[in-house]
């Protein structure tokens, strides 16, 4: 299949297009700018400079890709956003490049989709099979695992983790890292356990489910000191990776995890 580029569209000839490009009318794609084989840009979609764009993306019409942090510290520097395969960018979504000061990159993985209105700002770090509901918003230096979903109208805040297989539900604020496995709803974000459906849907055996209901139980349920539970879980539980994963994401976590909502 030929590369093939509406007449209204504007693209830049610095610019490099892989075989199989669909560029739309009224697109633009600025300078510096790579997209690789087989990706669809919608019409009036922009793809500005120091972006690039693996296979089979599809970005829609009026989302603008790789513009300028919203940073008060960024004064123009050269800074990327790459984007991996297969990603679904719906209307009127944003994602921004990256700061110096922040790593230079912000990195989405593949087979995203990010609905409409979504943002993704400067220096995030977002992995594979994610979801961002319309209007959903990460803050500066977020880092979403994958097999995360993140519903709509919710903000995160900078520098927040999510970890694989979290739920974060419907206008939910979050300002703490969300471990791995759980759901998140709130308007301040609270645990309100583990995300059994979608751990269902991505196969965990029932072993595996009833291994992270017991971590979860000792961890946030006990009345014991958090490094003693910790240990009590990874002693009772540490055969199960999961539980692994777990506690190692809440022993690194810098700005704390959110917690039950209290009665």
């Amino acid at each position: 299949m030929q590369t093939t580029i509406h007449p209204t569209a504007v693209v830049h000839p610095k610019a490099s297009l892989g075989v199989g490009v669909q560029v739309g009318p009224y697109v633009i794609i600025e300078e510096d700018v790579r997209i690789g084989d087989g990706c669809v840009v919608d019409a009036a979609a922009q793809i500005k400079r120091f972006t690039s764009l693996g296979a089979e993306n599809h970005v829609h019409s009026m989302a603008c890709v790789g513009g300028e942090p919203q940073d008060l510290k960024f004064h123009g520097e050269e800074t990327r956003l790459e984007i991996g395969e297969r990603n679904r960018i719906r209307e009127f979504s944003t994602i921004h490049r990256g700061t110096e000061g922040g790593g230079g990159v912000t990195r989405v993985g593949s087979d995203n989709l990010m609905m409409a209105y979504s943002h993704i700002a400067h220096d995030c770090i977002v992995g594979n099979n994610n979801v961002l509901a319309n209007a959903a918003t990460l803050a500066g230096h977020v880092v979403v695992g994958s097999e995360v979903v993140v519903g709509g109208l919710s903000a995160v805040h900078q520098f927040v983790n999510i970890g694989d297989f979290a739920f974060i539900g419907g206008k939910t604020g979050v300002a703490q890292d969300v471990p791995p496995y759980m759901l998140a709803v709130g308007e301040r974000a609270t645990l309100r356990g583990l995300n059994l459906i979608g751990l269902r849907r991505h196969g965990f055996s029932s072993e595996e489910i009833h291994a992270l209901k017991s971590a979860y139980k000792l961890i946030w349920r006990s009345n014991q000191e958090r490094n003693e539970v910790m240990q009590q879980a990874e002693t009772e539980l540490g055969h199960f990776p999961q539980v692994i994963k777990l506690l190692d994401f809440i022993r690194s976590s810098k700005r704390g995890t959110i917690t039950p909502e209290r009665i």
